[in-house]
């Protein structure tokens, strides 16, 4: 571990860790991205045949995660083979399906390995408008009360060698995305009232290999707010740049390894966690041009996520690996704080709701924890199904995708 003297005093950054920008949960890991909802009164115990407000099942194989508006849930959803990608909503209070869409037939489908789906994108949802993205077998936005789809685009394209990862994010009428593929690399922000582009980026970093398959990436952006700008953060395999959101300027660059990058950024105090998808976090603070020999304030390899994204509570930072080991550290210095195996294999990330954490594990069982410097278990859960999907906040309950359903929870 490398630790580098922290000079946080007189930065002006808008932490992303402790307060949600929307009344719904919207996008992957909610309304900024960090996993945290202003909810109350969620439940701690539940499972199949407790707790659970409605289940209904859904047929296919699509791991994108729930989100909310209103009265509706909805997830993207596609065919074993990927011929058939759709769209479904739900309604909230009765679980019945009020809208299940083909959004596009695609009659020959890229491969996709058989850990990921054609529907592992999880959609971005606003008033009236749901949009829904299957990476590079095309993007859409529909109308929430219709089902009508207002826009569609297919052009943009690359190979993403095992299967779509990334996930469309809002932000100020601009829908971002990135295509992170063994052939090509780049972001690009689309108006979202009209579908048409408004900037797109080419990635301008050195790989520094000729081999594809380590050039791909499944990462997220977040946008956040940095001395008056907004700052669009784009994950990528070797390294993260940073564009300004509104123009698409590239605003400076990190390199931080590895390949496969899945977790969305996340921001407090002044800096921002990146993972690599290798299993190293990189913690660094925002700059000019290329920061990676000034501005990495920590970074570790031990008990770091691949897949999952970590999580951010009062200055503690949570991880579970692969495999199901938990972990807590010091935010600002990367200590150990301590370590608990949690059992089974993780896929879903985890959130913070009400004061407590969730985990949910490709077996089907959902600890929940409450925050601090010991481990405190307050509960653990089972489903039929396991998860690959992060669960969403509605209220004052939660709504799970397991492989086969989704359910609502609550007391």
């Amino acid at each position: 571990m490398r630790i580098f003297p922290l000079l946080l005093v007189g930065l002006a950054f808008v932490a992303a860790e402790s307060r949600a920008a929307e009344p719904y949960w919207n996008m992957f890991r909610g309304p900024d991205g960090s996993g945290h909802f202003l909810a109350k009164d969620l439940p701690i115990e539940f499972g199949e045949g407790k707790n659970v407000i409605w289940k209904n099942p859904l047929d296919g194989k699509a791991w994108s995660s729930p989100v909310v508006w209103g009265e509706q849930v909805w997830v993207t959803n596609a065919s074993e083979d990927g011929k058939q990608l759709d769209a479904v909503g739900f309604n909230l209070e009765t679980g019945k399906i009020i809208h299940n869409i083909r959004v596009f037939d695609i009659a020959e489908p890229m491969f996709c390995y058989p850990f990921n789906s054609y529907g592992s994108p999880t959609p971005a949802i606003e008033e009236g408008r749901v949009y829904v993205s299957y990476g590079s077998a095309g993007t859409a936005c529909l109308d929430t009360a219709t089902g009508q789809i207002l826009w569609k685009r297919q052009d943009l394209k690359c190979d993403h060698f095992r299967g779509p990862g990334s996930s469309p994010v809002l932000h100020d009428g601009l829908l971002l995305l990135q295509f992170d593929g063994f052939d090509v690399q780049f972001v690009v922000a689309l108006d979202a009232a009209t579908g048409k582009t408004r900037w797109i980026r080419k990635r301008a970093f050195d790989f520094r290999t000729d081999n594809g398959d380590n050039k791909k990436g499944y990462g997220t952006p977040s946008v956040f707010r940095i001395e008056g700008r907004n700052v669009a953060v784009c994950p990528a395999a070797v390294a993260t740049e940073a564009f300004d959101a509104d123009t698409g300027e590239l605003l400076w660059t990190v390199r931080t390894g590895g390949m496969n990058a899945s977790a969305r950024p996340l921001m407090s105090a002044g800096l921002i966690y990146l993972t690599n998808g290798m299993g190293r976090l990189v913690v660094v603070k925002p700059g000019v041009g290329d920061i990676t020999a000034d501005n990495i304030v920590w970074d570790s390899n031990k008990g770091v996520s691949k897949r999952t994204s970590p999580l951010l509570v009062d200055g503690l930072l949570y991880m579970v690996t692969d495999d199901g080991i938990a972990n807590c550290f010091e935010a600002q210095t990367g200590d150990k704080v301590w370590t608990h195996r949690l059992g089974g294999e993780f896929a879903a990330s985890p959130i913070y709701a009400d004061g407590k954490i969730y985990f949910s594990s490709m077996e089907g069982e959902v600890t929940v924890i409450a925050p601090g410097r010991k481990y405190h278990e307050l509960a653990k859960n089972s489903f039929e199904e396991g998860f690959m999907a992060t669960p969403a906040v509605a209220g004052n309950s939660l709504i799970f995708r397991t492989k086969k359903a989704v359910y609502r929870v609550g007391k």
